[in-house]
């Protein structure tokens, strides 16, 4: 059976970034990271009506960074910037220090459509105030490939879908979204929506088309130009003949 894997972490360090940046000592490793998960999860409770896509955190033994990704960074903000007020008490009561400096940095959405976790959520949303599955599906497609940026999408629900007895998949391909290339920069998200008649899971990923194309080509030329570096071929002819393997003796006697 084919198992998959999640096209995010596949792409971490090639053309995805890592959510926390930071460096740890032993010890504080798993504090560290697992104060990282409770942060993610209650700020996305408190912010649940202005559509975060993204909490990336940056930490040092001094202070720590939080880049929250939204399309309606105002709402973030808040009046007066009172929710980020009320932010900073949260993470400083998750970390157990009163006195921690804490950076916030709202950075706006500016193609909400094309973007998986809000379009996974909006399906789920719609979902669960019954909207029939197959059509949220197709008007999300059809607003992202509008788009800019947006070369292909696929969506997939799972579950009791209509309320049916047996559970089933179904979902939507428009588009291109080459999953196995690694310089494709593909979008994935995941959202749960919880209905009457059990849950739903909603999958999503969006095609923003390839990226360092130029450094991918260098990168092959580098191959196609490989040169053997084994001490035991330092005084042998390097030939073409009868394929890579093979070598002319060029000692003389």
């Amino acid at each position: 059976m084919g198992q998959k894997v999640s096209p995010n972490a596949l792409r971490l360090g090639i053309v995805r970034q890592w959510e926390g940046r930071w460096y740890a000592e032993k010890d504080q490793y798993v504090k560290w990271l697992n104060q990282d998960i409770k942060i993610r999860q209650t700020l996305l409770k408190m912010l649940n009506n202005a559509a975060v896509a993204k909490i990336d955190i940056e930490r040092t033994t001094k202070d720590i960074k939080l880049i929250i990704k939204s399309a309606r960074p105002v709402i973030v903000m808040g009046e007066n910037n009172k929710r980020l007020e009320d932010i900073t008490l949260a993470v400083r009561k998750i970390e157990k220090n009163r006195k921690a400096v804490v950076n916030i940095k709202v950075v706006a959405i500016d193609n909400p459509d094309g973007n998986a976790t809000l379009i996974a959520r909006w399906i789920g949303e719609q979902i669960t105030n019954r909207a029939s599955f197959r059509t949220v599906q197709k008007v999300a497609i059809r607003r992202a490939l509008k788009s800019h940026g947006v070369k292909g999408i696929k969506t997939t629900v799972s579950g009791r879908l209509g309320g049916v007895e047996m559970a089933r998949t179904e979902g939507y391909l428009e588009g291109s979204v080459p999953l196995t290339t690694l310089r494709s920069n593909i979008d994935y998200a995941l959202y749960e929506a919880k209905t009457t008649y059990g849950q739903i899971g909603v999958k999503v990923w969006v095609n923003h088309g390839e990226v360092f194309e130029k450094n991918a080509a260098s990168r092959d030329n580098e191959s196609r130009d490989f040169k053997p570096r084994d001490n035991k071929f330092a005084d042998k002819k390097w030939t073409n003949k009868g394929g890579r393997d093979h070598h002319v003796d060029t000692k003389k006697n």
